[in-house]
């Protein structure tokens, strides 16, 4: 509990030091659009907003995300005006910041938090993004009476709410559900060449090969950030530990000495060998793209990918794209949940409960999720809502083993996650084993 404790420490300190620049600009930005309400007697929206607060009644509701691309947009907006039309006497703010796959956002909100000016809700990953950072510090507020208030206890699966609970506390309301060991690819490339799914690393490893060897880029990456590799690197620990020794790696209860830890890292290896060579340059969008164009066979990502692919590039689902559980963990869902909660001292903890009621409600899951990509975090959702791809994954969830993703925060501390991302990024251009195996044991030494 010490080193834990003090890891956090040491996160949060080098987030605030990271990000001291921009928060000061940030903090002028919502000063400077305060004022400008406040002024703007004439705007009947503002003057009504006003009332409500002074009054009791309404007020407003500021969500911060990080959620500004297509399809995460798009389910964040429709679940606005769901709330909107709910609660037309509550105004909404819309605070999402953009850029760096919430990396930009994350570096605000740890400025914000430190100085005591959280935003009504935000949006943090369940599990250790969640409990090793804000309930740690004692920044949220635990939401069992809510739970029961809404008889939530048996709506969400109960690994799930262990990913957002501490202690015995409850700290968030989950809004979906993202399938992080999907691989999704090009029907038509896999039709050319004869390319069956493969469902073991060996038949991947080989389904490689003859892609090379047609002269197709068998695997689309695009790790401009570091946490695309990882994603691959981690389905890979799944597919060899298993899920309960894949979890035990992140509990210090298997060792990164494993021989199973160094075999996952020489399969890596192997396959870094089949992804396009500007990789680096590319994020994961642009990888995406290259899988919808043709260009590339492959790509592993997490389902918002099928957002990208329907919404961006109006592609069909088992018409134009298929999708399977990356090879070695047809058995087994890498969960990634985006949650949203009460941060300890907001002035309107009632208005927050609110949002996020209708947040965590089949009507609110129902209508955000379809447009995300993403599978509702509720087991009680409307399965006629969805595509094949959303009503096979929500069958997958409900009967696969749970594995919380690393790349995505739910399975070790920020400032864990961190240090693997940089020794990944060092290990995609120098693919030294021995030296990557090493300096995971270190980082696990430190925590």
């Amino acid at each position: 509990m010490l080193k834990k404790s003090l890891a956090f420490l040491f996160m949060f300190i080098l987030m605030i030091a990271l990000v001291a620049c921009g928060g000061d600009e940030e903090t002028t930005d919502d000063t400077d659009s305060t004022d400008d309400q406040t002024e703007d007697t004439s705007d009947d929206a503002t003057s009504e907003e006003e009332e409500a607060e002074s009054s009791g009644d309404g007020g407003s509701v500021e969500i911060f995300s990080w959620w500004t691309g297509a399809g995460e947009e798009d389910g964040l907006l429709a679940l606005i005006d769901l709330f909107e039309e709910k609660h037309p006497d509550i105004a909404v703010e819309n605070a999402a910041v953009a850029g760096g796959a919430g990396t930009n956002a994350k570096a605000v909100l740890a400025t914000r938090m430190q100085g005591d000016d959280p935003p009504s809700t935000f949006q943090v990953h369940g599990g250790a993004e969640l409990n090793e950072s804000w309930v740690a510090a004692d920044k949220m507020e635990p939401l069992n009476d809510f739970y029961e208030e809404y008889d939530l206890m048996d709506k969400f699966p109960e690994e799930l709410i262990d990913m957002v609970s501490k202690d015995g506390d409850i700290y968030s309301v989950p809004v979906n559900i993202h399938r992080g060991n999907v691989m999704f690819y090009n029907k038509a490339v896999f039709e050319e060449n004869g390319i069956e799914e493969p469902t073991t690393l060996d038949e991947f490893v080989d389904v490689l090969g003859q892609l090379d060897e047609a002269g197709v880029t068998p695997l689309a990456m695009g790790d401009k950030e570091a946490w695309t590799a990882t994603q691959i690197f981690e389905n890979v620990l799944l597919a060899t530990l298993g899920p309960d020794d894949y979890r035990a790696l992140w509990a210090g209860e298997v060792g990164f000495d494993d021989d199973r830890v160094r075999e996952a890292a020489e399969k890596f290896q192997t396959i870094l060998g089949y992804v396009n060579e500007d990789h680096a340059s590319r994020n994961w969008q642009d990888a995406s793209q290259l899988v919808g164009e043709g260009e590339a066979a492959m790509t592993n990502m997490g389902d918002w990918a099928k957002g990208y692919f329907s919404n961006d590039l109006d592609l069909e689902t088992n018409v134009d794209f298929g999708y399977f559980a990356f090879p070695g963990t047809t058995e087994d869902f890498m969960v990634i949940t985006d949650t949203f909660g009460l941060p300890k001292g907001v002035e309107n903890p009632d208005t927050v409960k609110e949002f996020l009621n209708v947040l965590g409600s089949v009507e609110g899951q129902d209508t955000f999720n379809p447009l995300k990509g993403s599978i509702p975090a509720r087991v009680d959702a409307d399965p006629s809502k969805y595509d094949e791809y959303g009503t096979d994954t929500m069958e997958d969830f409900q009967n696969s083993n749970l594995a919380p993703s690393l790349a995505h925060g739910s399975a070790a501390s920020e400032g864990y996650l961190t240090k693997i991302n940089q020794e990944v990024n060092i290990f995609v251009t120098q693919q030294d084993v021995d030296q990557f195996i090493e300096k995971l044991q270190q980082i696990a030494g430190e925590l």
